[in-house]
């Protein structure tokens, strides 16, 4: 479980301020081979989005569309290929899922907040919550809040909810009046159905549990993951309704996601080679770098479902956890240290990556 006393070592992140995150080393590191330390996707960013992105360049010296389209259209095609046109007023893009994970929770029902039932999660709500006053609740609580806030799946640890768990879970821990917010941007790792099993399927729930119990379900994105292109700050917000869309539009700040973000977007949504080969090779690249580990480290647990794009390892040991975090990053192929943050020091976050890339780790862990 998390220790009591927050770890420090935030590197260049104001640790009084700021809310720790991975993804920072790779800048300071003259050998510098692969960034285990981000849940990015191994395939890097996709060559036709980024070719779209730089010619973007070329009109930057105009404001972004107000209106965030044809982006914003062709992201709710993706999500919704057959009802876009109509499920599209309930959906709005941001500076990173960062920033609408910040606005919903400013316009959220003031009072409790909660996390997900796991033992930690990513923690970005729970920053938002505490900067906004909210009474925040301990992850094994019995008590429904007026948000409760799941990240599905649970990054860093691997846990997942399908559908009606998740269902369940979102009545038994929010208030009549309060807010769900669900975050999938791990999700679409799940296959090729994975639309299937999100909560964005699911609009009939939706609007339901908000006409019987004034409870409001957000399914947040971060897109910078999927499509590896976190510099350019790229999330998405789908609403209950498109009344709670223009809330958010109404307090957020104008063009807040930039020409490059949205050029990107539009591009990007329609190479389906890209997520073929992410549902193909990342279940067998993970399951590759846990046999390799394992067999290294008989001990460790390994942690998370079969699609994701990380590993989330006890070393049940916080010198060996330290040990490891300084031998990868000393081989120029950081990982995540469970400490800062999660305030799991015993724990490391490794990134699915090449093999070839894993190699260098592997080579680099064996000296523990």
């Amino acid at each position: 479980m998390p220790t009591d006393t927050p770890v420090s070592n935030s590197g260049p992140w104001d640790a009084k301020l700021q809310q720790f995150h991975g993804g920072q080393e790779w800048a300071q590191l003259s050998n510098f081979v692969e960034d285990f330390s981000v849940t990015t996707n191994p395939f890097g960013m996709p060559s036709g989005a980024k070719l779209a992105a730089a010619h973007s360049i070329e009109h930057s010296h105009h404001y972004p569309p107000a209106d965030q389209e044809p982006a914003k259209s062709s992201l709710a095609r993706f999500l919704w290929p057959s009802e876009f046109e109509t499920e599209r007023d309930r959906l709005i893009l941001g500076n990173g899922a960062s920033e609408l994970i910040d606005l919903v929770i400013r316009m959220a029902p003031t009072g409790t907040w909660r996390p997900g039932p796991f033992y930690t999660q990513y923690k970005e709500y729970e920053r938002s919550a505490r900067n906004n006053n909210f009474t925040l609740l301990p992850p094994g609580t019995n008590d429904k809040a007026n948000v409760a806030c799941l990240v599905n799946p649970c990054n860093p640890t691997g846990d997942y909810l399908e559908l009606p768990e998740l269902k369940e879970w979102i009545s038994d821990n929010v208030l009549p009046g309060g807010y769900a917010i669900i975050d999938e941007s791990m999700q679409p790792w799940h296959s090729e159905q994975f639309r299937e099993h999100s909560l964005t399927s699911q609009r009939e729930y939706v609007e339901e549990l908000y006409r019987e119990q004034g409870i409001s379900v957000f399914v947040m994105h971060s897109w910078t993951k999927l499509w590896c292109c976190t510099g350019l700050r790229l999330g998405s917000v789908v609403c209950p309704t498109a009344e709670h869309m223009r809330a958010i539009k109404k307090i957020q700040v104008p063009w807040s996601v930039n020409t490059v973000a949205l050029a990107f977007l539009n591009a990007v949504v329609d190479d389906e080679e890209y997520l073929q080969d992410t549902w193909e090779l990342t279940p067998a690249w993970r399951k590759a770098t846990v046999d390799r580990l394992q067999k290294l480290f008989p001990d460790w647990e390994f942690h998370g479902r079969e699609f994701l794009s990380w590993i989330w390892i006890d070393t049940k040991d916080v010198s060996v956890a330290e040990r490891a975090v300084e031998l990868a990053r000393a081989a120029g192929v950081p990982v995540r240290s469970g400490g800062p943050g999660y305030n799991l020091p015993a724990y490391i976050r490794v990134a699915v990556r090449h093999p070839a890339k894993v190699d260098v780790l592997v080579g680099a862990l064996k000296t523990l």
